[in-house]
């Protein structure tokens, strides 16, 4: 199945509405009506058909090959051998892991395909805003959530199919394909290329920009304002624009009213001891349920702890002690790891039915201290206050005087096995286990049925 094939909204729109995806966090119910598809001759002709394709759009970012975790793990798993001790019997991870992936790996085929099938509903939405006449508000709302999903799914698949930032021109090395209005039926036009690395960052923060200026600020379970600035963040950070990035997150940091949770292990087990809400703290993430919702995380990552109830997972990810000897005495983040068969974990993932979290604040204060220390500002607090913030949670003393270094050390220890592995590395062109920052070994490879399909896509190197 390529990528123009996923979503044939004139014949069928999948819309997975279960109850249960926004049961849980939600201050109201959606007022449409929870059909699980739309006929040919029902597609889109009105508001609620557009509010429901929307939904289907969250479904499909809360799939497990994307934002349901997949995305994460990889970050955190390809050639990781420096934290991770990998013991899962899927091939896919298991030569993502090893750096000896090929080009039919099963998790990089998944992953892109569930990002573009995302991608196309998100084009479905966009293109039938007409038909939102409800309120300027809600129809502002509606357009915003699809330009931040849309510009998400890009910012990801930019990440892990394209070279990174400072490795050759990025206005010339191939990116992904940008495909901007909905697909129903197939030609050869639809055949695209893949667009330059710049081509898709410039896409993304144009999307983001105008989701951050027509969402809201409130908006349950699904994305907000904040959510979109702190992506935004994000996306700068990456394109090494440390005046944009901290200003974004500073905005998410002045505006959003979120604050640090005091106690770091309250981020995490949201289905077993907070009722299947997400701590406040973040800014986005996958709601999970009982009844609808997966989160690799867990999967991969969690472990069931007879002591623990509600625990789950396969035992796949078992973190080395090596991991664990980066952390400073009396951190209480070195104490959020459990010894189970002679291994350790990670407890942030233990949770079977816990949300997936995909942005915290935690990581704006430590982005705007990057920032600030780089350009020698204080925009909203010095960066030595705003590492201390996360220190102090920590249970560590402050620091009296920072350098690069702390800094970036103080985030890889805060967001530890949050799916930030993989791309700090390249950002701060750091070897990732025995590869370089800029090893090719470290880029997933162009689905091989998508090649065999398009011939206008160019593998990437090795492949």
């Amino acid at each position: 199945m390529n990528i123009f094939t996923l979503n044939k909204i004139s014949k069928h729109i999948k819309v997975m509405f279960l109850l249960g995806v926004f049961a849980a966090g939600c201050e109201k119910r959606l007022d449409v009506t929870p059909f699980q598809s739309i006929s040919a001759d029902k597609a889109l002709l009105s508001e609620d058909d557009v509010y429901v394709t929307l939904i289907g759009a969250y479904d499909g970012a809360q799939n497990a090959a994307s934002y349901g975790g997949d995305i994460m793990v990889l970050n955190d798993l390809i050639g990781n051998t420096t934290n991770i001790n990998f013991t899962g019997t899927f091939a896919g991870l298991s030569d993502a892991y090893q750096t000896q992936m090929v080009a039919s790996n099963s998790f990089a085929a998944g992953t892109w395909t569930s990002s573009y099938n995302t991608i196309n509903r998100c084009n479905n939405v966009l293109s039938a805003l007409d038909k939102v006449t409800s309120s300027t508000t809600k129809k502002n709302s509606i357009e915003g959530q699809a330009l931040f999903l849309r510009a998400s799914m890009y910012f990801e698949l930019v990440r892990l199919y394209g070279k990174t930032i400072g490795d050759g021109d990025y206005a010339v090395n191939p990116g992904v394909p940008l495909v901007l209005k909905p697909t129903s039926t197939v030609s050869s036009s639809d055949y695209l290329a893949r667009a330059s690395v710049k081509a898709v960052y410039d896409q993304v923060i144009i999307d983001l920009n105008k989701a951050e200026s027509l969402l809201p600020a409130t908006n349950t379970i699904y994305a907000t304002k904040w959510a979109a600035a702190a992506q935004l963040s994000r996306v700068y950070l990456m394109l090494k624009n440390y005046t944009e990035a901290g200003n974004a997150a500073n905005r998410v940091i002045a505006g959003s009213g979120k604050t640090l949770n005091p106690d770091f292990t309250k981020l995490w087990f949201t289905f077993i001891n907070n009722g299947g809400a997400s701590p406040s703290e973040y800014l986005f993430s996958m709601t999970v349920t009982a009844q609808d919702g997966s989160n690799s995380l867990n999967t991969y990552f969690g472990r069931n702890i007879s002591s623990i109830p509600g625990t789950n997972g396969r035992s796949d990810c078992k973190i080395k002690a090596a991991h664990l000897a980066l952390y400073e005495a009396g951190d209480l983040r070195r104490n959020f790891f459990v010894v189970s068969g002679g291994n350790n974990y990670t407890m942030k993932h233990l949770d079977a039915k816990g949300n997936v979290p995909v942005v915290r604040l935690a990581e704006m204060y430590l982005t705007r201290a990057e920032c600030n220390f780089r350009n020698g500002t204080s925009t909203g607090a010095t960066a030595l206050s705003d590492v201390n913030m996360i220190r102090a949670r920590a249970g560590l003393t402050a620091l009296t005087s920072l350098t690069l270094d702390a800094i970036t050390n103080e985030r890889y220890l805060e967001l530890a096995f949050e799916g930030n592995n993989l791309h700090e590395a390249k950002r701060l062109q750091k070897t990732v286990g025995t590869n370089a920052w800029n090893s090719p070994k470290l880029i997933l490879p162009i689905p091989q049925r998508e090649i065999d399909v398009n011939k206008n896509l160019v593998q990437n190197s090795g492949y």
